[in-house]
C-alpha cells in the first residue's frame, strides 16, 4: 500500500478519531483502553519506523531555549493573571495559597502523566512522522495546533480549545527549532502549571481548583 495513504489512514485514526470519539459517551474503560493501545502504538512506531530513543540531546541550545521560554511566559503571566483578576478575582492564586497540598500534587501528575505523554504524541510522533507530507512549515504547524486543540475537545470548554490551539502553535515552533522533547516537555509544563498556579485549573476539571 502506498506510504502516503497509509500515514494518511493513520493520522485520521490517531488524531481526528480517537480524539473525537472521547468526546462522545461511552464505557470510560473503553475510552481508557484506545488510549492506551493509542500510545502503546506511537511508541512502537517512534522505536521502529522513526528510529527515536528518548535521551536529552546533548547539543541542545539551552541558552537560546531558556530566552524564547521566558520572553513568551512574561507574556502569559501577565496576561492570565490579568484575565483572573477581572473574572474571578477570588480564584486568584487560590490553589497554591489554600491547598499547597493539592497543589503539589498536581504539578508533579500534570507534568509527568499528561505533559510528557501529549509531547511524545503531538509533537515528537506528529513531526517526526508527517514532516515528509508537507513542504509549508507553517501549514504544518497549524495543522498540529488544530488537532492539539480537538485532543481537549471532551473538556466541551472554548476557552480550553482556543488556549490548547494557541498552546499548540508556540509548542510546534518550539519543537521544530530545537528537535527535544524534552525541551518542548519543559515549556509546556511551564506553561500549563502556571494556569494552575494563577487560579484557571477548574477549566481544565481538575478536582479542588475552584475559590469558595
Amino acid at each position: 500500500m502506498n506510504r502516503i495513504l497509509i500515514l494518511g489512514v493513520e493520522f485520521f485514526i490517531l488524531f481526528i478519531l480517537l480524539p473525537v470519539s472521547l468526546a462522545i459517551p461511552f464505557n470510560i474503560w473503553v475510552k481508557v483502553g484506545m488510549v492506551v493501545f493509542g500510545f502503546m502504538y506511537i511508541l512502537f512506531r517512534l522505536k521502529k519506523s522513526e528510529n527515536i530513543n528518548f535521551r536529552i540531546k546533548k547539543n541542545l541550545c539551552w541558552k537560546s531555549l531558556w530566552r524564547r521560554i521566558m520572553v513568551t511566559f512574561i507574556v502569559v503571566a501577565v496576561t492570565t493573571t490579568a484575565y483572573v483578576w477581572f473574572l474571578d478575582k477570588d480564584a486568584l492564586f487560590f490553589v497554591p495559597v489554600n491547598k499547597p497540598g493539592l497543589f503539589v500534587a498536581i504539578l508533579f501528575v500534570y507534568t509527568f502523566l499528561s505533559v510528557w505523554p501529549q509531547e511524545i504524541i503531538y509533537r515528537t510522533f506528529f513531526f517526526e512522522r508527517y514532516e515528509a507530507l508537507f513542504e509549508n512549515k507553517t501549514l504544518f504547524i497549524f495543522i498540529n495546533a488544530i488537532v492539539f486543540s480537538l485532543a481537549h475537545l471532551f473538556f466541551r470548554n472554548t476557552l480550553v480549545l482556543v488556549l490548547t490551539f494557541i498552546g499548540g502553535i508556540i509548542f510546534g515552533y518550539t519543537y521544530l527549532k530545537f528537535r527535544s522533547t524534552t525541551a518542548v516537555s519543559i515549556e509546556h509544563a511551564l506553561y500549563g502549571n502556571w494556569l494552575f498556579t494563577v487560579g484557571m485549573g477548574q477549566m481544565l476539571a481538575f478536582p479542588g481548583m475552584e475559590a469558595g
